[in-house]
């Protein structure tokens, strides 16, 4: 698994420059979701100013108790907070990037693309209802696909984690059981299956196990050369996850009329829409302590917006669209400053 490899040397790497970091660096933890464009833009960003990005991808649980902490100068989460939590722990929030979740398999004889599933059947397999590959429920979306009998391991998150979220949040409106039984959250009470940590732990789990299905960020699955299962949508159209399928769903937000930019993507309307998308939401503080790395996060986050697009494309995430870019920016003016009340994002950055 080379990806999951370069990952795992990225991460021992940030761990390790997390000791010796230069004052002028930033600081940030939460989604593994984004962890790759992150980590990409990072490393750009590093090269033409001189200036790094420390990020711990620990789950979009642990990011938003490093922010509260203020033990870092940005939390990153998947799951966007309630009005009533942002005004109650002084947070500015806003999106930073979008993508998708895609539903990844191990099953022999099936290749990437092959199989699809809907969301009421998707909601049965992690209820742990339909246990084999072979299940009459799986036979009718897929009447031409010779499926064999072969068990079905279960394999999710075991950490806080957005993606999660953006999981169950999809499990919810497609299934009632599911809503009821299990419900939504970053951290739920899972009926059956394999626990494991981070979209790399998920995507390694699935990658070794017979018979299994897991759900990762697009980047992770698409770097490993997983495969991926396509999925029915809200219009009833059979989509495969790729950046137009995303785009779709993305099109589908209403970011200008969204208090602290709450806006969830799953089960979008549209017949190219790929149900189970998403997006990452970056956390700061309306008033930092540490204002000259608020500032550093600030830049970063306009350096990705403007030179960072082709990045995020590369690996079939979705950028925040210019107009959105504008709204984003003008939050960070009117809501996050020194103690002198001036803004720490000025017109000239």
């Amino acid at each position: 698994m080379k990806m999951l490899k370069i990952l795992a040397a990225a991460g021992a790497l940030a761990a390790a420059s997390t000791m010796t970091a230069a004052a002028g660096d930033i600081t940030g933890a939460g989604s593994t979701f984004v962890y790759p464009i992150l980590a990409k833009w990072a490393d750009a960003y590093r090269k033409e100013t001189g200036i790094g990005l420390n990020y711990q991808s620990i789950g979009s649980g642990g990011g938003i108790k490093q922010i509260t902490a203020k033990t870092v100068t940005f939390g990153a989460t998947d799951m966007p907070l309630m009005s009533a939590d942002v005004a109650k722990n002084g947070f500015v929030q806003f999106p930073v990037i979008n993508g998708a979740v895609v539903p990844v398999i191990n099953v022999p004889g099936i290749k990437a693309g092959e199989l699809a599933l809907d969301g009421p059947t998707l909601a049965k397999i992690y209820l742990g209802e339909i246990t084999k590959w072979n299940d009459p429920a799986i036979k009718k979306i897929n009447p031409s696909l010779s499926l064999p009998d072969v068990a079905i391991a279960v394999v999710h998150r075991s950490d806080g984690s957005g993606t999660t979220f953006i999981w169950t949040n999809y499990l919810s409106k497609v299934s009632e059981d599911w809503k009821t039984k299990v419900g939504v959250n970053t951290a739920v009470e899972w009926p059956v299956g394999i626990g494991a940590k981070g979209n790399e732990g998920v995507a390694n789990n699935t990658a070794q196990t017979r018979g299994a299905v897991g759900y990762v960020e697009y980047a992770y699955a698409k770097q490993n050369k997983m495969t991926y299962v396509k999925m029915m949508n809200h219009a009833g159209k059979v989509v495969e996850p790729t950046a137009g399928a995303f785009q779709a769903a993305a099109a589908s937000a209403q970011w200008a009329s969204a208090k602290d930019f709450y806006v969830i993507l799953t089960d979008a309307p549209g017949d190219a829409s790929w149900p189970i998308a998403g997006s990452t939401f970056i956390l700061m503080h309306a008033n930092p302590q540490d204002t000259a790395s608020s500032a550093a996060a600030l830049k970063f986050f306009a350096w990705g917006y403007t030179h960072g697009q082709k990045m995020a494309a590369d690996l079939d995430y979705v950028p925040m669209p210019d107009n959105v870019v504008q709204l984003i920016e003008q939050t960070w003016k009117a809501q996050i400053k020194g103690a002198d009340g001036k803004p720490l994002f000025a017109a000239t950055n």
